[in-house]
């Protein structure tokens, strides 16, 4: 009999929890000593999420690491900051080697043009869900194609401006579902100042972190991107898989900020540029439930088949194989790679 799928992610964001290990288990105690073990023989953890105010042993770190399970450290409101994950995922030259290759072999050019037409697409599957006007795919499909850039540096300002019109005229469709009194006139993303850009931003770093696990199990460079400009510091490949699943974010948003209210948010005052400003966020108990129903999200089913088994999947499983499906592509283990789109329900 095969080892069981790993069915558990474990959220560690109460103040005061504590995750060791003893005999061969995961052990997660609250602040009243309360216990759960979860035996890593079993295969049940998939990733464990950290936030600030919690506690873990070097024991279950060093446990943690040999299996192979991520753990994210996140700040208290949920915005993870950084990944520790086992060495043996960076031991793969040949996928990188392939995907250097891909800047200049033609690849690169096909895998820039199929991001930006499946975010087009998946933005469609929003405005096609709550009845408004949709984006013109096929004309956007024709016009992304018909662009004979074959340097990729140039390309990227190409296909940037192509999908800043589509984006733009998408959030101002979208925005419009959300409560009147909340809702912004466009959307911002870096040092946003309203309540619910901010939301949108928290919403997507948790998609980052989650694109940037998979895409490192698939053995990919982080930081060699296709849409996204190179830039130090920036994991260009992963604000570019980003994209791939903004839209299935978007639809989750919609659906959680109809019942908010101004009281679920708190103004900060923070500095920026020198310049100090007021700031709107989630009070702290939305803050976490947010973040809660976001990672239950991710395990959600859509009608996606799996690689090998299976007519459906969780979201967090489609993103982990598209990415290897990418990492194939690049190694000429398949002849095209085309995004996966879940429809929306």
């Amino acid at each position: 009999m095969g080892r069981k799928q790993k069915v558990v992610n474990l959220v560690v964001n109460t103040y005061g929890n504590y995750l060791g290990m003893n005999k061969g288990c995961i052990i997660l105690r609250d602040k009243n000593k309360k216990e759960k073990k979860y035996p890593l023989f079993e295969a049940e953890i998939g990733e464990v999420v950290l936030t600030s105010g919690n506690m873990i042993s070097t024991g279950a770190l060093t446990a943690l690491g040999f299996w192979g399970i991520d753990v994210v450290i996140a700040t208290r409101t949920g915005r993870p900051i950084a990944m520790l994950k086992n060495i043996e995922d960076d031991s793969h030259v040949k996928t990188r080697i392939s995907q250097y290759e891909t800047i200049k072999n033609g690849k690169g050019i096909d895998i820039a043009k199929q991001i930006v037409i499946a975010k087009i697409i998946g933005q469609n599957q929003v405005l096609k869900k709550y009845g408004l006007r949709q984006h013109d795919v096929m004309r956007a499909k024709e016009v992304i194609n018909e662009v004979g850039i074959t340097d990729l540096a140039l390309l990227r300002n190409k296909l940037t401006n192509i999908e800043g019109r589509f984006t733009r005229y998408y959030f101002g469709q979208i925005f419009q579902l959300f409560p009147y009194g909340l809702r912004p006139n466009k959307r911002l993303g870096f040092q946003a100042y309203d309540g619910i850009n901010n939301l949108f931003n928290l919403a997507y770093e948790l998609l980052f972190s989650k694109c940037y696990r998979s895409l490192s199990k698939a053995h990919l460079e982080t930081h060699l991107g296709f849409v996204h400009v190179l830039r130090w510091g920036r994991p260009s490949l992963v604000c570019d898989f980003e994209e791939l699943y903004r839209y299935l974010i978007d639809d989750f948003l919609i659906a959680y900020a109809k019942n908010l209210r101004p009281k679920d948010f708190v103004t900060k005052n923070e500095m920026f540029n020198n310049k100090k400003g007021k700031r709107i966020f989630l009070n702290k108990t939305k803050n976490k439930e947010l973040t809660n129903k976001l990672y239950d999200y991710f395990r959600s089913i859509v009608n996606v088949p799996r690689i090998k088994m299976g007519k459906r999947q969780e979201i967090e499983s489609l993103i982990n194989e598209e990415a290897f499906l990418l990492a194939k592509y690049m190694r000429g283990e398949k002849p095209n790679w085309t995004p996966r789109i879940a429809e929306l329900r």
